[in-house]
């Protein structure tokens, strides 16, 4: 597929920046500064993951959502709501469980390191 950005690709330049921050600034700043730049790298690394593993967790979570017969999580929220997954509350706690780990994979993967 042609893409119409050349590179260094947006996940790139996000990686570069974190690695800037990390290397080159956080050594030679006073404490509170390394604590705002621990919380911007942070921010960096999971926009990283966001965009490298997002994509394909969309179609995932769409896909989970097919399987209840629901367009998107609003119409799931109705329909629960409503009682009408009542009888399917297994696939539901399934679709809920797998979400929660798509996010924290994005937001802190080592939440999910046992």
């Amino acid at each position: 597929m042609a893409l119409p950005h050349d590179v260094p690709t947006s996940a790139q330049l996000l990686e570069a920046v974190r690695q800037w921050l990390e290397r080159d600034v956080m050594p030679a700043v006073d404490a509170r500064l390394q604590f705002h730049g621990r919380v911007a790298m942070n921010l960096l690394a999971m926009v990283e993951r966001e965009i490298e593993i997002g994509p394909d967790q969309a179609v995932e979570h769409s896909q989970r959502l097919s399987t209840l017969g629901c367009a998107d999580d609003s119409e799931l929220a109705q329909r629960i709501k409503n009682g009408e997954m009542d009888d399917r509350l297994d696939e539901v706690r399934a679709l809920v469980y797998a979400s929660v780990i798509d996010k924290l994979q994005v937001a802190n993967p080592k939440y999910l390191e046992k």
